[in-house]
């Protein structure tokens, strides 16, 4: 049992649950951009040893003593069997609107201006490299890869195995073997997604923009890190991702802790008109609150990006901390009314829930679509 118990602490380990702050880079210039005056052309996030390190300098890394302080004391909350919607594939085909669906933690399908674009994906039974070992999805995908519209883009935010889910891409990519989408991946991960027998990949860096099929993608700092294996912690990078389709803009936010990133965000990008913004995977504070943030916190990301509309993710899907399944949508509910927040300006979304988007208005469900 001890064997078991060890093992399964290495798999979350990589799988992006939990961290530490190192100290930061002396390289490191305001807001983590390129300091010259080091001498170092080198963005100041890029470390000499190939690593990076987020804006504030700090890299994010692990202890293993507190990873297993924590695994060992912890009780885990209990699986709750949340209602599935089952949305109607063909009407996916053919939206008459703007809308959004929400696949699960951080997965969803949007679909503006005739285009359709999937963050984060992920449709497997679990977040780790192992298939019997490691995070299990409790609350089933609403959708099978099958079910999807064609994919014009996929927008990938890290490598932890909760967002980048590799059994899931090779299903999309044979999906659409003759039309494939194109990936959009933080600086490190188009290797990786080449391993794959992925070709349709653009890398980009922080602040870096690049425009595809009438949409502009833009990689944007969050605070967070990145592990795949052992041997790769902080050799990739991590991103949210601001999308521009006509007038609309959407930002993605992946995985973050709090951080002054999200002020920044919302003062060089205004007129962001739907976020989603993690809710989730918080607890407990002392080992999780520099890599994930609270439902508080999270309110104060959207009040910092000045978004129209948000949507909550990141939560109820996977058992990955140590708070109640259930938990996340109560204390953000109370974190919006404290801030004077209309819960229809700040969504919590079924599994499986089309939310048609008018700008300036309040998302409505869009109940014919899901039975």
């Amino acid at each position: 049992m001890r064997t078991v118990t060890l093992l399964l602490a290495s798999v979350l380990m990589v799988s992006g649950c939990s961290a530490r702050p190192e100290a930061p880079d002396a390289q490191s210039g305001e807001n983590g951009r390129a300091d010259s005056s080091a001498g170092n052309l080198r963005p100041a996030h890029h470390k000499a040893d190939g690593t990076f390190v987020n804006t504030d300098g700090t890299a994010i890394s692990k202890s293993f003593t507190d990873l297993l302080r924590w695994r060992w004391t912890r009780t885990e909350p209990e699986a709750l069997p949340f209602p599935v919607l089952k949305p109607d594939p063909a009407k996916l085909q053919n939206p008459d609107s703007p809308q959004i669906t929400w696949i699960g933690h951080s997965a969803f399908l949007l679909q503006v201006g005739g285009k359709n674009i999937l963050t984060d994906p992920h449709f497997t039974e679990r977040a780790s490299p192992l298939s019997f070992l490691g995070p299990e999805r409790v609350v089933e995908s609403p959708l099978t890869v099958e079910e999807l519209p064609h994919i014009d883009a996929i927008v990938i935010s890290h490598n932890h195995y909760d967002h980048l889910d590799e059994k899931t891409i090779r299903l999309l990519d044979e999906k659409q073997k003759h039309n494939p989408p194109l990936y959009f991946v933080p600086l490190g991960l188009k290797k990786e997604l080449n391993g794959y027998d992925i070709e349709e990949v653009i890398e980009m860096d922080w602040w870096e923009t690049h425009e595809f099929s009438g949409m502009q993608f833009t990689a944007l700092p969050v605070k967070h890190w990145s592990q795949r294996n052992f041997f790769d912690r902080n050799k990739t990078l991590w991103a949210g991702w601001l999308v521009d389709i006509g007038e609309f803009r959407f930002f993605h936010t992946g995985d973050s802790g709090y951080s002054s990133d999200f002020a920044k965000i919302g003062e060089d990008y205004p007129g962001i008109d739907l976020a989603t913004i993690p809710i989730g995977a918080y607890d407990p504070r002392w080992f999780m609150k520099d890599a994930h943030m609270s439902p508080e916190e999270a309110a104060q990301v959207f009040i910092d990006l000045k978004a129209e509309k948000a949507i909550g993710m990141h939560w109820g899907t996977f058992i990955l901390t140590d708070e109640e399944m259930d938990e996340p949508p109560v204390r953000l509910r109370a974190a919006l009314k404290k801030n004077n927040i209309r819960v229809t300006d700040f969504s919590v979304m079924k599994h499986g829930e089309v939310l048609r988007v008018i700008i300036g208005q309040s998302p409505e469900a869009i109940s014919d679509i899901s039975d």
